[in-house]
């Protein structure tokens, strides 16, 4: 019997990376690639991966996937949120996806979420290819606003009770959203009693870009403190926030909020228990 020879079957795998450093990526596997575009101001593009579901990118950095984006949006937004005695009017600057918008928003006593996006395509393309975010924006407490945050900052005569900066990376036009002026802008909308929370990226990957938002935080405001958790497909995993406060303690929760998988009161009190390197590095 004659025996054929075959070709072995080729591996297409399709793979979507973003580099953390020279030396360090993250990289997973594409189902399918939903969308691609280059907006007026960044590359964006969402696909479907096997192993974190729907992805949003922006210049080639991860901003959101469908299984962790909760670990994020959730310590973004309930840590400030329940730190406040009575947080009814929510500034949101960037996060156009809409997820950290859908976790304020589980607190009833907000009457108003104002989110200023300076791509309104993030927007669009979330609400249509990321639902678990972008429906979000169809809130009757939901306002969204597509301007330049540093311009409505300035000009606006709204005060809010808590801001939550969900810039991209400190990098073209958002390198303005971590630096003292515009902090100091920032607080000039803010009440009294208010409070401000901004990522600060990893102490691993970005140890400067950290260490210097918390040093800015501190020339404008009276309390500043960072805490911290666990986003798995952000650059090293271990994520660090800053807070801001114009007059309480933030670390101690002062209600609860249902329906959360990461946040809970007592994570909010432990995220701002800081290991001896990180208590280091910031001091």
């Amino acid at each position: 019997m004659s025996e054929y020879v075959t070709r072995p079957k080729r591996n297409n795998d399709l793979w979507l990376s973003e580099y953390s450093s020279e030396n360090l990526k993250l990289s997973m596997r594409i189902k399918e690639f939903l969308h691609s575009e280059k907006t007026g101001y960044q590359e964006l593009l969402i696909a479907d991966t096997y192993e974190y579901g729907r992805v949003l990118m922006l210049d080639g950095a991860y901003q959101l996937t469908e299984r962790d984006e909760f670990c994020y949006s959730e310590m973004m937004a309930h840590v400030p949120l329940c730190a406040h005695k009575n947080p009814e009017n929510v500034l949101i600057i960037g996060g156009g996806d809409g997820a950290i918008m859908r976790e304020v928003l589980k607190h009833d006593c907000v009457k108003k979420c104002t989110l200023i996006d300076i791509d309104k395509r993030v927007k669009e393309c979330s609400e249509k290819y990321l639902p678990f975010a972008g429906s979000s924006f169809s809130n009757s407490r939901a306002d969204f606003k597509c301007m330049d945050a540093m311009k409505y900052i300035r000009e606006t005569s709204e005060r809010y009770d808590v801001v939550i900066i969900d810039s991209t990376d400190p990098v073209d036009f958002a390198a303005g959203l971590f630096r003292a002026d515009f902090y100091s802008d920032v607080k000039k909308v803010m009440k009294p009693e208010a409070m401000l929370s901004e990522l600060t990226e990893s102490p691993f990957t970005d140890k400067d870009i950290m260490v210097q938002a918390i040093n800015e935080m501190k020339k404008v405001f009276p309390i500043v403190k960072l805490y911290w958790g666990v986003v798995p497909t952000y650059p090293s995993g271990f994520w660090t926030y800053g807070l801001a406060s114009m007059k309480n303690e933030p670390s101690v929760p002062l209600r609860d909020v249902k329906d959360t998988r990461y946040y809970t009161n007592e994570i909010h009190k432990n995220s701002f228990v800081l290991p001896p390197f990180l208590k280091e590095l910031i001091n």
